[in-house]
This record gives structure tokens, C-alpha cells and sequence, in this order.
């Protein structure tokens, strides 16, 4: 797939990924997640930016992001990736490049395509054999979620809001869902989407995200489409 120029859409929600480079460690103990995450809050308070969800990977990092003003996307991955690569190259006594050249990129729909997105990037640990359940991980969202300790970081977005009447109601139907199997069609999706850099969604969304920025945004293929289920 071609390389295209970089270019976002205010109040549409990207789902994000950034690798170190050749997928070398980036954090090494808990001082430098801690470190990251303080970055994550001061690139909040410069830039109009609804985060969603987050995971903080050994080697890379997922967001789940809503710029209010589209130069402010890329400004504040600039801007957590400069000063998170000076503070590495400081203290580890370091040189040469921390990250991969370009964070990767794509929209998502505002609806179950959401959810399932969070889930994605949430159930990242248990994946991938760190921690069995999502929520023994300190460094992602999901205890913000359910409850189980205050994140300031955190924005809820339309979709979460509605999965219940209130706080509690919201929390414990989407910890439910995180204990349901995951297909792993939609796994893969959700992979190949962020990785090409096309559209998660439904066909409304794509198709309209096709006609802002003249290009295609979707995966052609044969296969079980995404199964667009009932909160």
C-alpha cells in the first residue's frame, strides 16, 4: 500500500500506535511509564485531545485518540515522543533513535467499532502472556474503566456513556464484555486496519472518510465482516 501524506480530521477518533525502533524497548523500569504518562497529561493540557484509551506496551504504545482541532493529532504524538526520547537518551546515557520514523494511524467509528477498539488495545498484557487479566496491567486505561482507580487522563466518549444509566451501571457492563471471548477476526482487523492506516468501521463511516480525503479506506476481502453487535 502506498505511503500517503499525513493527514487528520478533527472530531473523528484514531486509534494510534507508535514502536520503538526495530521494536526495541522503550520503557525500562516503572519510573519511565510513570514519566510517560506525566508527559501524556502536559500534551493534554497544550492540545485539544479526548483520549479514550491508552496501553503502554514494553515496546510500544497504543492510544485511542479524538482531536478537537486536526493539526493537534500529530502535534501531540510529536510531542509525548520528543521529550519521552530526550528523557531516554538522558538517563540511559544514549544516542540514535528511540521511536520507528511515523506513528501509524486510524479512524474509527463512534459505535461498537469503538468498543471493540478499546478492547483491542486494553486486552494488549493478556495477549500477550504478561498478565493474565487485563486489569493486573498498571499501564493502560482499563482500572479507569471498570472503576477500580480514579485515571485523570481518561475521557469517556458517547459510545461508553451509553452502555448504562450510570457510573457503576457503565463500569460493570463493560468489564462483562471484556470476559466474553474475543474473534480472532476482529483482532486481526483491528491489526491490519492501524497497520495500513484505512478506516475501522462501518460502511457509512468509511465511505465518508473516503470522500473527505479522496482516497480508500477500507480492506478488501473476502471473509467474515465485523460483527456489528448489540450493547
Amino acid at each position: 500500500m502506498p505511503r500517503y501524506a499525513r493527514r487528520a480530521l478533527a472530531n473523528v477518533t484514531y486509534h494510534i500506535i507508535h514502536r520503538g525502533n526495530n521494536k526495541q524497548v522503550i520503557f525500562f523500569c516503572d519510573d519511565d511509564f510513570q514519566y510517560f504518562l506525566r508527559l501524556i497529561k502536559i500534551a493534554k493540557t497544550e492540545y485539544e485531545m479526548n483520549l479514550y484509551s491508552y496501553v503502554l506496551m514494553n515496546n510500544h504504545v497504543h492510544f485511542l485518540l479524538e482531536p478537537l482541532v486536526k493539526e493537534h493529532l500529530a502535534k501531540f504524538i510529536k510531542s509525548i515522543a520528543q521529550k519521552y526520547a530526550q528523557y531516554v537518551n538522558k538517563k540511559y546515557k544514549r544516542t540514535g533513535t528511540l521511536w520507528e520514523g511515523r506513528f501509524r494511524s486510524s479512524p474509527v467509528s463512534m459505535d461498537n467499532y469503538l468498543l471493540a477498539c478499546s478492547r483491542y488495545i486494553e486486552m494488549n498484557p493478556a495477549r500477550a502472556g504478561i498478565t493474565r487479566l487485563p486489569g493486573d496491567y498498571k499501564w493502560s486505561s482499563y482500572n479507569g474503566k471498570i472503576g477500580f482507580k480514579a485515571d485523570p487522563l481518561l475521557d469517556f466518549d458517547s459510545w461508553f456513556l451509553s452502555l448504562g444509566s450510570n457510573e457503576d451501571e457503565r463500569q460493570k457492563k463493560y468489564e462483562k464484555w471484556f470476559k466474553e471471548s474475543i474473534p480472532d477476526f476482529e483482532w486481526k482487523l483491528i491489526t491490519e486496519s492501524v497497520n495500513k492506516g484505512v478506516a475501522f468501521g462501518n460502511d457509512v463511516f468509511k465511505e465518508k472518510i473516503e470522500n473527505i480525503l479522496g482516497r480508500k479506506m477500507q480492506i478488501r476481502r473476502r471473509g467474515r465482516p465485523f460483527k456489528e453487535e448489540n450493547k
